[in-house]
């Protein structure tokens, strides 16, 4: 599933429309995406409108677009976007595609774990609900006391467990939870409550470093954060410790229902 830095890399790959205006909407209407806002009303809602901006908030997307009118995106499991050329029609599981003057925007899942959906505000803000989302990890709202107090909440609930949490940890996902706890040296599997204030503010600063880094190499060109980080090892059985003096055979196994990645040595 994309994550904070993946979905701030698909956000800026539909911003050469900003600007230019809708002039045709093609859409796969029984796509499962448009379970919450039906395909036509989309069609509707957004033909002849001026797009405007594009936003990101952890794993979820917000387009502006004139008369008010907001475009939520989920990329769900599978979900990406793409822009293609302004005649194009779309592919198997190109569900929603915009065309504009000089490129089309596409919303491509081929497993439809997405979501698509349109609003319109009377104030001109975006909807409630996307100004409501909790403080991103490099927000200044996401502070060592929120951290501690969210924590302290599920004190039963393994970290990783906690780091998969939206409310706690908008954008984190299952790589980047495996990372922070890597690099921190603490089992996946650790109980909150185990964890003292010292370790907590350690969780708070590694999770905004890795994810200041994520989103600096992958959420501008896809780039790679190079072997010295778990992610690049951590996808298949057989994977070995990356840390230098360690490299030791990593183990997979579920974890509440989510398969983790750790190092039975640097993190007990």
């Amino acid at each position: 599933m994309p994550e904070l830095a993946e979905v701030e890399y698909y956000r800026k790959q539909w911003d050469p429309g900003i600007g230019e205006t809708v002039e045709r909407i093609r859409t796969h209407p029984a796509a499962r995406v448009f379970r919450d806002t039906p395909a036509a009303a989309i069609r509707r809602g957004l033909e002849g409108t001026r797009f405007l901006a594009s936003h990101a908030h952890g794993k979820q997307m917000m387009f502006a677009f004139s008369g008010d009118t907001w475009l939520g995106l989920h990329l769900g499991m599978s979900g990406e976007l793409k822009t293609a050329p302004p005649d194009s029609l779309p592919e198997k599981h190109d569900h929603l595609v915009l065309a504009l003057a000089s490129v089309s925007l596409v919303f491509r899942d081929p497993r439809m774990f997405g979501k698509v959906t349109l609003e319109r505000t009377d104030d001109g803000e975006a909807p409630v609900w996307w100004r409501e989302l909790p403080p991103q990890p490099l927000d200044p709202g996401f502070t060592k006391t929120r951290v501690r107090d969210f924590a302290r909440r599920f004190p039963k609930t393994p970290v990783k467990t906690l780091l998969l949490d939206q409310r706690g940890f908008p954008g984190i996902g299952n790589w980047m939870a495996d990372e922070i706890c890597w690099q921190m040296r603490i089992a996946p599997h650790l109980p909150t409550g185990e964890m003292d204030e010292s370790t907590l503010d350690a969780l708070w600063k590694t999770t905004r470093r890795i994810s200041r880094e994520a989103l600096r190499v992958i959420g501008t060109d896809w780039g790679d954060p190079g072997d010295t980080w778990l992610m690049n090892h951590r996808w298949r059985d057989g994977g070995i410790c990356p840390r230098r003096g360690c490299k030791t055979e990593l183990v997979r196994a579920d974890l509440r229902g989510r398969t983790t990645c750790w190092c039975p040595v640097c993190q007990g």
